[in-house]
């Protein structure tokens, strides 16, 4: 569980640094893109890993899927938050977890004990208590199918991590070798019709953001396989006490230190997640 527990602590921060340079007035994009060089630079430091493409269509696959999809989803999610909100796209991408969870039952065939359905129902109410607020105004639903992208993505991404981990062609370093490489592609592209097309202005600025985005990003990602390396025969386990995590610790965050103002439900919510992690956690004792 300690893999977990770092990985949630390094996703955590990298929303709040993505949230801190949002309200800077920074580019997300350019943030982005840097993020994913030193990402990559961290990953050949760490573990040195060799470029390898001698692997099957399965493999391919899935390294494509995330090449694509990893710098892709932080365009949707800031296309949601500007015209959703931010509670909306919180909402959407925690519940991401009920595709996750259809992968664990119906494809991995996991076998849930009476510990982890009732986290699993807890952290379902968890979510909805935790991000409920009253409707607000100023919201574009025209553009509600961000909230869609959002949520599909992500739960297609957890789920190709968790593929990742299982995949024997490869060893998982070096499959993020290639990730890694083609996501920086795939956002310095993004990045740059930004910057070309629609007159983004470009700043040395967003790389030192980079350079910390890119850090977190790269423990957090390195953890999650881990973890699912290390419960490859409970992948719900990972999946919902890492999105039970993010929620606890990033309420905490954005009520000491942002000062955000929660209700009543949304503490209760709180409270539910914690209770979710904690039986999830005893379910593995079983």
């Amino acid at each position: 569980m300690h893999f977990i527990l770092i990985s949630i602590i390094c996703s955590v921060f990298v929303g709040v640094l993505l949230k801190i340079a949002r309200n800077k007035d920074l580019s997300i994009y350019q943030i982005i893109s840097w993020n994913y060089l030193f990402a990559l630079l961290a990953l050949l430091v760490t573990y040195k890993p060799v470029i390898n493409t001698n692997f099957g269509m399965e493999t391919g696959i899935v390294t494509g899927s995330l090449i694509f999809l990893l710098p892709v989803i932080f365009v949707f999610q800031a296309k949601a938050i500007k015209h959703s909100g931010i509670v909306k796209t919180d909402i959407a991408q925690r519940l991401s977890l009920f595709i996750s969870i259809c992968f664990s039952l119906f494809i991995a065939k996991e076998i849930f004990n009476s510990y982890k359905v009732i986290g699993l129902i807890i952290a379902f109410i968890a979510i909805f208590f935790t991000f409920y607020k009253k409707q607000q105004t100023g919201t574009d639903d025209s553009k509600a199918y961000f909230l869609v992208l959002v949520l599909g993505g992500f739960g297609i991404i957890d789920i190709l991590f968790k593929k990742v981990a299982t995949i024997g062609e490869l060893k998982f370093t070096e499959l993020l070798l290639l990730v890694f490489i083609g996501a920086l592609a795939v956002a310095w592209t993004i990045s740059g019709y930004y910057i070309t097309i629609k007159k983004e202005y470009f700043s040395i600025r967003n790389m030192y953001w980079g350079i910390l985005v890119g850090l977190l990003n790269f423990s957090n990602i390195s953890f999650y396989i881990k973890a699912h390396q290390n419960l490859s025969s409970n992948p719900s386990t990972v999946f919902i006490g890492m999105n039970m995590g993010v929620i606890l610790l990033g309420s905490m965050i954005g009520v000491f230190y942002f000062k955000e103002k929660l209700t009543k439900l949304n503490y209760f919510g709180v409270v539910l997640s914690l209770l979710s992690i904690v039986l999830i956690a005893y379910s593995q004792m079983q």
